[in-house]
């Protein structure tokens, strides 16, 4: 049997639960998926969603600026291989190579605002060297 992992908030040190978006998101969620929110939320604003049908995080509790940080950097990531210049599997593979990391480590939900800074910039120089228009 698996043992349960204790999520805490990298900002303030709370415990994080499991709770539906909708504690979130309100009547704007999708019922069926699931978040670890810091258990000081709303004061503290961390929060993670989880893979669909798991109990298992897409990555570390982040605050709004962090959130918005990874998903800009999953646009420009995802713009590389959406555009065929790399497979999605060969993407990541560039991920762990630029950056030394292991597969486990290559996950965008899971870097800090230096990372996705990093990796933002390794993905503009890619996507130019490649002729792909992106917007700003």
């Amino acid at each position: 049997m698996k043992k349960k992992t204790t999520i805490h908030c990298p900002y303030c040190g709370a415990k994080a639960t499991l709770h539906p978006a909708s504690y979130v998101y309100g009547d704007a969620a999708k019922t069926e998926n699931m978040l670890y929110v810091c258990d000081r939320y709303p004061k503290c604003d961390s929060y993670v969603g989880v893979h669909a049908g798991t109990m298992k995080p897409k990555g570390t509790l982040a605050n709004g600026d962090l959130r918005h940080k990874r998903i800009e950097t999953h646009r420009l990531f995802d713009a590389i291989w959406k555009n065929g210049i790399l497979s999605r599997k060969n993407a990541y593979r560039w991920i762990q190579d630029t950056f030394c990391l292991s597969s486990n480590q290559a996950h965008i939900g899971e870097f800090s605002d230096y990372r996705c800074d990093c990796l933002m910039d390794e993905c503009r120089k890619v996507l130019q060297n490649n002729h792909v228009k992106i917007a700003c």
